[in-house]
This record gives C-alpha cells, sequence and structure tokens, in this order.
C-alpha cells in the first residue's frame, strides 16, 4: 500500500468534504501518522472511513473514531498554543497526540490499563512531551482531573449519555468542550462553551455514532 497516497486520499475524500477546511488541522493530519497509533494487525485500516478497535476480543470496545470525525472535532476546538486540555478517553493516544502538537499541555486520562500502556508508548514514540497520560478508574475518569482545573477545552473520546455538569465546571471561562451525546440510534457531537457566571451555551454539531466511555451515568429505564 502506498501509505503517502492513502493519508492524501483520507484528507480530501473523507476529511475536507465533512467541512474540515482549517489549514493547521489539515497539515498536521499529514504530520501525526495515524497508522503508527494502531496495533500492528489494524494498521492497514488507518485510513479507512471507519471506526478500528483497539483491543483484541472487543469489536464494540474502545476504539480509534473516523478520520473525519477526530479531524472535525479537532476543528471545532480551536485549540491555541497557550491552551491547557483535557481528554478523556486516551484510547491510542492518537487525539492527544494530535492536540498536543496545537496546545501547550494535554491530560489524557485512561481506564483501561492496556489501554494506557499502548497511548504511552504511541506519545513517546512520536516524540509528544507535552501529553500526559494518566491511569484512572472510569468512576475517576467520569470526573475529570478537578486537581489541574480549570482547562481551557475538554474533549470526551467516546460517547456519553450527558455531559455531567461537573466536567462543565472544570472549564475556563470561554472554554469549550466536545463530546458525542445521546442514545442509540441518534447520537449527536455537541460543542459546550463556557459562557461565563455559571452559564454555558452549547450547539450540535454532527449526527455520529461512537463507543460508550465506561463510568458515566446512564438515563434510568422504568419497566411496568
Amino acid at each position: 500500500m502506498n501509505t503517502e497516497l492513502a493519508r492524501f486520499n483520507m484528507i480530501e475524500q473523507q476529511i475536507r468534504p465533512w467541512e474540515v477546511l482549517d489549514a493547521a488541522v489539515l497539515q498536521l493530519l499529514t504530520q501525526v501518522r495515524r497508522e503508527d497509533f494502531l496495533p500492528a494487525g489494524s494498521r492497514s485500516l488507518a485510513f479507512v472511513d471507519t471506526q478500528v478497535p483497539l483491543l483484541e476480543g472487543e469489536p464494540h470496545g474502545p476504539c480509534m473514531l473516523e478520520p473525519k470525525v477526530e479531524a472535525r472535532l479537532l476543528q471545532e476546538l480551536q485549540l491555541q498554543r497557550f491552551e491547557r486540555v483535557l481528554e478523556i478517553g486516551a484510547g491510542s493516544g492518537f487525539m492527544a497526540a494530535l492536540m498536543a502538537h496545537r496546545a501547550m499541555a494535554v491530560y489524557t486520562l485512561e481506564c483501561r490499563p492496556a489501554l494506557a500502556a499502548l497511548a504511552r508508548a504511541n506519545l513517546q514514540r512520536a516524540g509528544i512531551v507535552n501529553a500526559q497520560v494518566l491511569d484512572v478508574t472510569a468512576e475517576e475518569g467520569a470526573r475529570g482531573l478537578p486537581t489541574e482545573a480549570p482547562f481551557d477545552a475538554i474533549v470526551l473520546s467516546g460517547s456519553v449519555a450527558e455531559v455531567p455538569k461537573a466536567l462543565l465546571q472544570q472549564l475556563k471561562p470561554g472554554g469549550r468542550l466536545v463530546a458525542v451525546t445521546g442514545e442509540l440510534p441518534i447520537m449527536r457531537a455537541r460543542l459546550f462553551t463556557h459562557a461565563g457566571n455559571g452559564a454555558w451555551s452549547d450547539v450540535d454539531l454532527f449526527d455520529t455514532v461512537a463507543p460508550r466511555l465506561q463510568g458515566f451515568a446512564e438515563p434510568t429505564r422504568f419497566r411496568f
């Protein structure tokens, strides 16, 4: 496979049509090698418009999201070089690597030891020194990282029924949070912005589906 041609086609045929037009984001996607953040047996899927499972035997478990979804979320965050970012769900470390190139510091939380080790190794191999992988329990991850708050941006790299207020409260005024919210069959990526004085605005970005992040509350289901 011609890797660079596959990368070019991914950007031109998948990512640009999804309204990812920020030149800095597109350039970054040519620099950070997506395939290097996948398990060896899955690297052939690095440029395919699909979610790629990260753990053997868990096809519906943690995954690397579609290239267009990751690129669009990164663009929507509009990260600046002086900003600090929190990610919940490190996965393979790819999203943290992208954000580390655009922000001052990235803290990424992972509740699965195997993925935390994978993300840490991938980031080290890529020479990323301003992204830190933190091992947490699922419940700890859902609470964010209040000891390091407030953050300029927060990313939930997976889906939740709804974003806890405790996470929104960890944003600085003007801070942004992106997450995939809702339940199957309908989920939506949403952008929350801290408007100040304990208020937040939010806007729907696009429809998508993502695996659930562990540790977050689910809606109560009544049975009659």
